[in-house]
């Protein structure tokens, strides 16, 4: 049976779904108009972003098995229900001023719509792409990783000119537009794609034959546990990163408030880039290989940024980190159908972004707790080039006992 669809075009609706959830990454730029508005603190706004990562990281887990029951077009349209329905549903809790509301429309309610919107395309997009495994979920996953850089702009000129609440309005209308258009055109190949060029295959990447296991059976697995591990580890040093980079970079090596945001920018930007870079690059030297690259590059990275003064190493060691952290989004949907398969790459990939919810309150909260009592953020960063240390064990065991 002749496919039906481009696969292409199934790769830029995945795009266009993940552009719209990943739009939580600028949720900095909503911060301070919350705060000036409602009156409530920086403690009490950072809490909503910090269960939208959470429950994505929940209904992720909980949610895949219903993806590969239903099929992603269903899975797309629960998603932009959930994630639009707490845009809205955020505008009533700011009209409220109730701080409960706007924690159960976008920290919970949007983050379940965040969880399912992220798991729904990648399963599909493997199976479309059986040799460039890496880059088609690159694809979809760089859009997460780029919404920031659109989104940002976008709220900060939809706040001035229409205020605060009609841009959550505005937002959830265009979002569910797109979702929706998006999660129509997506379908699993109806009969498995051909390689482009049968005789010739890249390094370490496998065909969609092999082992097939489920969810259940890839849970009781050492690879799934030593897998959620080094995810665990990448996001919470990542995102511990991330929550400071502003007022660390004006802290430790004197930037002003604009070169910082300017320096915000540029790392959304190489968080979209580093993951269709490092994903299409996983696809010619391995995703073991390349794991264990991006714990090398990270103890080292780290290290040195805790003592660094100078501004352009402080920027490239911060830009090299933030294109791992990416990276490390990119390329696990991969790694996972390498050891598992396909047959319910959803529903393992949804158990692995558990570790996403769990780190997305880690990070920060480590980072905040060692801050406060040090008032220095270097031990910080020295502990996590040491965590570092114990993944880079942990990937290399994983290369050695898994290659054949």
């Amino acid at each position: 049976m002749q496919q039906t669809k481009n696969r292409w075009l199934i790769a830029l609706s995945a795009i266009g779904i993940h552009i719209c959830i990943g739009s939580v990454y600028a949720w900095s730029v909503l911060t301070k108009p919350i705060m000036e508005a409602m009156g409530f603190s920086l403690k009490d706004v950072t809490w909503t972003f910090s269960l939208a990562i959470l429950f994505l990281g929940l209904s992720a887990g909980f949610l895949g098995s219903y993806v590969e029951k239903y099929g992603p077009r269903r899975s797309g349209l629960v998603s932009a229900t959930f994630f639009s329905l707490g845009m809205f549903g955020t505008a009533f809790a700011l009209k409220q001023e109730s701080l409960t509301l706007m924690y159960l429309f976008y920290g919970v309610i949007g983050g379940i719509g965040l969880g399912t919107g992220y798991i729904t395309p990648v399963s599909t997009l493997v199976k479309w792409f059986p040799n460039n495994r890496g880059l088609a979920t690159g694809l979809a996953i760089m859009g997460f990783g780029f919404a920031s850089l659109i989104a940002g702009p976008v709220m900060q000129l939809l706040i001035a000119k229409y205020g605060l609440i009609n841009n959550f309005l505005i937002l959830g209308c265009v979002y569910f537009v797109v979702m929706v258009s998006s999660a129509l055109y997506l379908e699993p190949p109806k009969t498995a794609p051909l390689p482009e060029n049968p005789t010739k295959h890249t390094i370490n990447q496998p065909l969609v034959t092999g082992p097939q296991y489920t969810a259940k059976e890839a849970m009781h697995t050492w690879m799934f546990a030593a897998l959620w591990w080094i995810f665990f580890t990448n996001i919470t040093c990542g995102i511990g990163l991330l929550a400071v980079a502003s007022p660390m970079a004006q802290e430790v090596i004197k930037m002003s408030p604009l070169e910082a945001a300017s320096m915000v920018g540029i790392i959304g930007l190489l968080n979209g880039g580093g993951r269709i870079a490092w994903s299409t690059l996983s696809d010619y030297i391995g995703r073991r290989n390349t794991y264990v690259l991006f714990f090398a590059i990270q103890i080292v990275a780290f290290y040195l940024l805790a003592s660094v003064t100078d501004s352009f190493m402080f920027q490239a060691l911060i830009f090299i980190i933030i294109t791992c952290y990416g990276g490390g989004f990119s390329c696990m949907p991969a790694y996972l159908s390498d050891l598992f398969g396909t047959k319910q790459l959803s529903a393992i990939h949804g158990r692995i972004l558990t570790a996403w919810g769990l780190a997305g309150i880690a990070g920060p909260l480590i980072l905040s707790l060692i801050y406060e009592r040090t008032h220095s953020y270097s031990l910080t960063l020295y502990f996590f080039s040491g965590c570092f240390v114990l993944s880079l064990i942990i990937a290399l065991i994983l290369k050695f006992k898994t290659e054949k």
